[in-house]
């Protein structure tokens, strides 16, 4: 149980550089494993997931050395992985475990995947179906982990994905790496493409539609390993936009944050409301990234759908937060995905709301949440439900209340952002 802190009385003030990029730590050491040469990735993210990636590729043969955040990879090429004597241990990771499943697919063993009990509750089928479809032999559990992988000669297809998802494109683009000719994907919306951006650097053939959701994938590439430094993630520079949005008298900015456009979703939700942000962007060559500048502001509610949803999906925790600060009704729909995140975020975003006294209706697909209403604390002891996005939005949350609160489960946040609490405090 952690004691949270209460609203600050001058708000958060300085200035913060937030860790690397999850997206792109787990994406910078699997494409360096499959490289020719050696990658270097400094301000890696060193959370428990991706370090369960780290950990699973070093088990399939790939030598890979960690100083604090700066990560080595020796590269073994495409066709150099190593099957492991035993189960890949995927903890808490669902990217580790979808994008391995692509990659795995294609190799020339057999591996099993294993994970943590939340893990084990996620839906695995929505990888292993398309991945079937390129002829790969993937066994579930009952559509969940464990899972065993006998690689196979992929071949090519021209694939509709059926659920707007980061993962599962970047799983099939892996096992696109490996097919017999070119593949073709096409996406029901576009989502984060940190993928297809980083095999590009790598050295792979990609190339994207006019109509901005089909991807064509060359096979069998000579990647080479990089050099490159991982911009701060947006999703945990959001807790502290949003935190100094709604506490009176704050600004604060943040340093060197990705702001790759299908990560962004958050900052064009926060201008809609009337949000006080500036943007400062810096000369790169690769991922786009700047400097956040966010003052606290009386925000307007909002309306989200379904086509919104991919550009702020790990966000919506938050931009509910916002929604129950907002002067008005806000209505967030078509979010169904978070069901099927560590866990059932909507029922623990109500579940949590309520408990201090916002006025949120759950919807199978969201929220409504009357932002007008005062909150009355009703219980104080809150729980994290062993997610590690609704454990920091918790945190946010208790700056807004004047009583302490509890937070049982706070430990989660080590999933994503172990030092988040250490890092709030240095706003404070």
């Amino acid at each position: 149980m952690r004691a949270l802190k209460s609203k600050p009385a001058t708000g958060l003030h300085g200035e913060l550089t937030v860790p690397g990029d999850k997206s792109i730590s787990h994406r910078g050491i699997m494409l360096g494993a499959i490289s020719e040469g050696t990658t270097t990735l400094t301000h890696f993210l060193t959370s428990a997931d991706c370090l369960s990636t780290l950990a699973a590729f070093q088990q399939l043969g790939v030598p890979i050395e960690r100083n604090e955040t700066t990560v080595t990879v020796h590269g073994v090429g495409l066709h150099g992985l190593k099957a492991s004597p035993k189960p890949l241990d995927m903890g808490n990771s669902g990217t580790t475990t979808r994008l391995i499943m692509g990659l795995l697919a294609g190799q020339s063993f057999s591996s099993t995947l294993v994970g943590d009990a939340s893990l084990s509750k996620r839906p695995m089928k929505r990888v292993s179906e398309p991945l079937a479809t390129m002829g790969a032999d993937i066994t579930t559990t009952d559509g969940h982990l464990p899972v065993t992988i006998n690689g196979q000669q992929l071949h090519a297809v021209n694939y509709q994905l059926k659920v707007a998802s980061a993962q599962v494109k970047s799983a099939l683009i892996l096992a696109a790496l490996q097919a017999d000719e070119p593949t073709t994907l096409t996406e029901l919306l576009p989502t984060r493409d940190h993928t297809e951006r980083m095999l590009t650097a790598f050295g792979g053939e990609i190339t994207a539609g006019d109509d901005g959701l089909t991807i064509t994938v060359q096979p069998q590439p000579q990647l080479t390993g990089q050099s490159m430094t991982v911009p701060g993630d947006m999703s945990s520079a959001a807790f502290f936009m949003v935190a100094a949005s709604l506490v009176p008298g704050s600004q604060i900015t943040l340093k060197d944050v990705g702001l790759n456009k299908t990560r962004t979703g958050l900052l064009a939700i926060l201008k809609a409301m009337g949000g006080h942000l500036s943007v400062e962007s810096e000369p790169t060559t690769g991922e786009p990234i700047g400097d956040l500048t966010v003052q606290s502001a009386d925000l307007k509610p909002i309306s989200i759908g379904k086509e919104d949803i991919p550009a702020v999906i790990d966000e919506l925790p938050l931009v509910a937060l916002l929604a129950a600060k907002a002067n008005g009704v806000s209505r967030i729909t078509g979010a169904e995905e978070l069901r099927v995140k560590e866990t059932d975020r909507i029922s623990a975003i109500v579940t949590e709301f309520k408990k201090l006294g916002i006025a949120i209706e759950e919807l199978p697909d969201g929220f409504v949440i009357d932002g007008r209403q005062p909150w009355h604390v009703a219980d104080p002891v809150l729980d994290a439900h062993n997610d590690h996005r609704i454990g920091m939005v918790l945190g946010i949350a208790a700056l807004l209340v004047d009583q302490p609160l509890q937070l049982k489960g706070a430990d989660s946040v080590r999933i994503s952002y172990p030092e988040f609490f250490d890092d709030l405090d240095k706003l404070l």
